[in-house]
């Protein structure tokens, strides 16, 4: 939320509401309207709002049902939502809590009123995405850790099953590491990781394309939407600018710069497809046939060499 206004989603099912919270927040917020609660739930995955306001009596979707879906999806949970009703009687406000609401606003409502709640959650929101920010971060890289790539993993998971979308991961190693710290000290090996990791953050070019310190010299990257084709190019793309830093690596094997290997798997996933234990088994098959290179497979398809 820093640097950008933040992103509010209106939703409800008449147009004169919209219209109206539309005119409260139009100056502060990037506003984004749905009119049922399908669009809703496809808008916040398009999205990522920072707050929605959500109509609680809606056609075909209520609101409960809304709020209910996006805090079971992995990706969606942390989106506060906060119920516009007409309703102020206690037992919707209870299930509305149970469900995950953060707040009521009660219809018809005061402008100054919604404006200073919503401020609120904002506020709560923005305090809350700074703290996670922290933990998911690496101290040695700046990359984000490997907890923040177990659930944005698990998230692209579960979205490229419900789309049928194509997903494609890279584990990527720095090939005879101990070697080299062993060789050139303990503090030359932490900027050699910091330079792996600046060389790969620096690859990937899409906003929903991530890379990770998964875990010693290891890294991990996660791809949404990506054929295999486009992880190739990825794999190959993260293997060569690693080599381009010429970071000199006199006890490797496979050159006298610093390298790695890349292992990837790509596919449309299915719930009992682990697509980390593929990737894992291609990094192990690049170090096998030499180091320095690239192995993807495909799901149900044999492993293709790069």
């Amino acid at each position: 939320m820093l640097g950008r206004k933040p992103r509010l989603l209106i939703v409800d099912d008449q147009a004169l509401n919209i219209q109206a919270l539309h005119r409260v927040f139009a100056a502060d917020c990037q506003v984004f309207m749905a009119t049922s609660g399908a669009q809703a739930l496809q808008l916040c995955s398009q999205q990522l709002p920072d707050l929605v306001l959500l109509d609680v009596q809606m056609p075909d979707m209520d609101g409960f049902e809304v709020c209910l879906r996006l805090k079971a999806d992995a990706q969606l949970r942390e989106i506060p939502v906060v119920f516009v009703t007409a309703h102020q009687d206690g037992d919707t406000e209870t299930r509305g809590l149970d469900c995950g609401a953060v707040d009521f606003i009660s219809k018809p409502f005061n402008p100054a009123v919604v404006r200073a709640r919503v401020r609120t959650q904002l506020s709560l929101k923005l305090q809350s995405d700074l703290l996670r920010e922290v933990a998911f971060i690496d101290g040695l890289t700046g990359l984000h850790n490997r907890r923040f790539f177990d659930e944005r993993f698990n998230a692209e998971l579960q979205r490229a099953q419900r789309n049928k979308s194509k997903l494609a991961i890279a584990l990527i190693d720095v090939d005879f590491f101990k070697r080299y710290n062993d060789h050139y000290g303990h503090l030359s090996g932490d900027d050699c990781l910091r330079a792996v990791a600046l060389a790969l953050r620096l690859v990937l070019k899409r906003p929903g394309d991530i890379v990770c310190r998964f875990g010693g010299e290891e890294f991990a990257c996660v791809l949404p939407e990506t054929d295999a084709a486009g992880a190739l190019a990825v794999g190959r793309a993260m293997e060569q600018t690693v080599r381009a830093l010429r970071t000199p690596h006199a006890m490797s094997d496979v050159a006298d710069v610093v390298t790695v290997s890349v292992g990837m798997a790509v596919g449309s996933p299915s719930p009992d497809w682990t697509m980390l234990s593929m990737a894992d088994s291609e990094l192990y098959r690049a170090k096998a046939e030499g180091r320095g290179q690239v192995r993807l497979q495909q799901l149900s398809d044999a492993a293709i060499a790069a």
